[in-house]
């Protein structure tokens, strides 16, 4: 700003250092009153330099006053970005050699809130992924799936957009590409490393996504439990027929060292059949730290009197030197009582380097069908900013 304060004042301060042997007629004092006082000059005599330059210091630090306003005001003071990027790197072994590999992925994602009352949230998430293949079989694709990473093909993408806000008590989230279970409380203390391990493995239900549009509600209580639901609609067709519909309901309950949860879910899947959801998850901490929090979680799947069912165990040290130490086991999908179970196997260790640092090195092997079950090796690094 002093530079543009200077470029104001120096045009004024060359024609005072001019010869002043101009008479009065030759004077333009229509120039001259746009740098001087609304007094008008009547004649050269009456012209004060040291007034007029003090008029015009005025006027510029007016200037600069409204313009560090501007600036001040141009992005809103309840608005709040956060950034986070995690990379891997890592290679798997099993049936494609070309699995082999060693490869490098990353993803980031940016966040944008801003809140309106003070207890409101508008929230915008925005990723950006490197992965490109979309067939598991080359490295950098098969280790980025199993990592729950989103390939956008180097471009930006919105992930979701939700406003919440309180209503009695409760706690409202309305938005797009966003999950019912936003507002569920769960009873998972395990640390995933993988995708298949999140949510204890009930991610149908007490996880349960969204289609779409979503609206979800909870409330909890003071004395530890809690109640939430929602529906899902697809964009194009919201609670209509001709599109999928996804409702979910949870009651929870949580202590200082223990808690559990059950979820139901339906999804009519449009003119198909309705599938239905039952999802029970529950942890275990002990209040010594050297003794590991026990997760584990069983959901059963139902579709036109046929049922299925799947279950997780998982254990996590939270004090081993400067990490914590995560072992879980858990089948893939849910299976039919006549069909083999193919189980996923992991072990993680994560350890921060520093409040915006940590870095995960683990291990998994997902069984197969046939052939040789696939064993990763991947060091994750997240990073927050």
């Amino acid at each position: 700003m002093k530079l543009f304060k200077s470029l104001l004042v120096a045009p004024a301060t060359l024609g005072l250092l001019a010869p002043m042997t101009a008479t009065a007629n030759e004077l333009n004092f229509k120039d001259v009153s746009g740098y001087s006082s609304s007094e008008e000059v009547q004649s050269i005599s009456e012209f004060n330099p040291a007034e007029e330059l003090a008029v015009t210091n005025s006027r510029v630090d007016g200037l600069e006053a409204r313009f560090n306003d501007f600036e001040a005001g141009g992005f809103s003071e309840t608005t709040t970005a956060s950034f986070s990027l995690d990379t891997i790197i890592g290679a798997v072994d099993g049936g494609n050699d070309a699995t082999e590999a060693l490869s490098f992925d990353y993803q980031m994602n940016i966040g944008l809130s801003t809140s309106f009352t003070g207890e409101d949230s508008l929230d915008v998430t925005i990723d950006i992924g490197g992965s490109t293949g979309t067939v598991i079989g080359t490295s950098v694709t098969e280790a980025a799936s199993i990592m729950g990473f989103q390939a956008t093909s180097d471009k930006l993408a919105v992930d979701g957009i939700t406003y919440t806000f309180p209503v009695g008590g409760a706690t409202v989230v309305v938005g797009d590409t966003t999950d019912i279970s936003s507002t569920f409380t769960g009873a998972c203390a395990y640390s995933a490393f993988t995708d298949y391990m999140g949510n204890c493995g009930t991610g149908n239900s007490v996880g349960v996504g969204g289609k779409g549009v979503t609206a979800s509600v909870g409330y909890a209580f003071d004395s530890g439990f809690s109640l939430a639901g929602g529906v899902s609609s697809k964009e194009t067709a919201i609670m209509t027929k001709e599109g999928t519909d996804l409702y979910g309901i949870e009651a929870a309950y949580t202590a200082d060292t223990y808690g559990v949860a059950v979820a139901y879910t339906s999804s009519d899947n449009g003119t198909s059949a309705e599938t239905t959801y039952w999802g029970v998850n529950a942890y275990y901490a002990p209040e010594s730290t050297s003794l590991p929090s026990i997760s584990v979680g069983v959901e059963t799947e139902e579709t036109s009197g046929t049922d299925k069912s799947g279950y997780f165990v998982g254990l996590t040290w939270p004090e081993v030197g400067p990490g914590s130490v995560s072992i879980g086991a858990g089948t893939q999908t849910n299976y039919l009582d006549s069909e083999t179970e193919l189980l996923t196997y992991e072990a993680s260790y994560s350890y921060a380097i520093n409040d915006g640092m940590t870095v995960t090195p683990g291990v998994y092997i997902k069984e197969a069908s046939s052939g040789d079950d696939d064993t990763g090796l991947i060091v994750k690094t997240s990073f927050s900013f």
